[in-house]
């Protein structure tokens, strides 16, 4: 029931209120007994209630195997940038100018993405108090599992290219993840009713980048925050046998699932 009432309103995306889900819709859909179903929620508002703590879940689009392909297919092209320190800067923020337009497409499509961030944005007003309560811990414990995912991505990045965090800075990945995230979330809402943001290149070669190329807002904003927290590791050395491990590691890249 919850599996098919949650594919309904990934379909139709969340309002303010579900009056747009009919419940015997959803009894339909699950192909399950009507009566198995009143004995579970003998009301229809308990199963509606228990619809929106399933909707604080995470609505993330599962993409990192699409990420991962586009990292090997421009590393692939790219393999003579990793021998010297300015290559390797400009591959890596390479990699943020792509990487940061696709997040970014792929977010402003998802409709499963559009419905967590409105319930972010409406759980606020449930009438129910312990319902509300409910609902806003399952939404924090989705963002601290997102946000951990993420980080460990990106650190898992930063350390094959021989990065590290700027010291002083008092800075986690944790942090990283969070502002990136931030950045991100803010643009798609807004491209949502300003269109010119999604659809937003310049020409520019900011940040240490090989050449000019089209940048979009995303990429400017993940790649100006990335260039600021991380810095090449002076305890790293790059001799033959580390580029040979690092060529080996980024051909079988498998990031942690963000």
């Amino acid at each position: 029931m919850l599996q098919a009432a949650v594919a309904m309103v990934h379909r139709a995306g969340l309002t303010v209120s579900l009056d747009h889900i009919s419940f015997e819709d959803v009894i339909r859909d699950a192909e399950v007994s009507r009566s198995s179903v009143y004995r579970r929620w003998p009301y229809k508002d308990l199963f509606f209630g228990d619809l929106v703590k399933e909707l604080a879940k995470d609505g993330t689009p599962a993409i990192v195997s699409d990420e991962v392909e586009l990292i090997r297919r421009l590393v692939a092209g790219h393999l003579e940038w990793l021998a010297t320190p300015e290559l390797r800067h400009s591959l890596l923020v390479e990699l943020f100018r792509q990487l940061a337009l696709f997040d970014f497409q792929t977010l402003c499509g998802s409709a499963e993405w559009r419905t967590y961030i409105a319930l972010h944005a409406t759980f606020m007003s449930l009438a129910d108090g312990g319902l509300r309560d409910q609902v806003q811990v399952a939404l924090a414990e989705s963002e601290q599992g997102r946000i951990a995912r993420i980080a460990k991505a990106w650190e898992h990045m930063a350390r094959l290219f021989g990065y590290r965090l700027r010291p002083g800075l008092g800075a986690t990945f944790e942090t990283v993840a969070t502002l990136m995230d931030a950045t991100m979330r803010g643009l798609v809402i807004m491209a949502l009713s300003v269109p010119d943001i999604a659809a937003h290149r310049v020409p520019a070669r900011p940040f240490g980048a090989a050449g000019t190329d089209a940048w979009s807002l995303p990429a400017m904003g993940l790649a100006g925050l990335a260039t600021a927290f991380l810095e090449p590791d002076p305890a790293i050395e790059w001799d033959d046998e580390r580029l040979a491990s690092v060529r080996q590691a980024l051909a079988a890249l498998v990031l942690p699932d963000a």
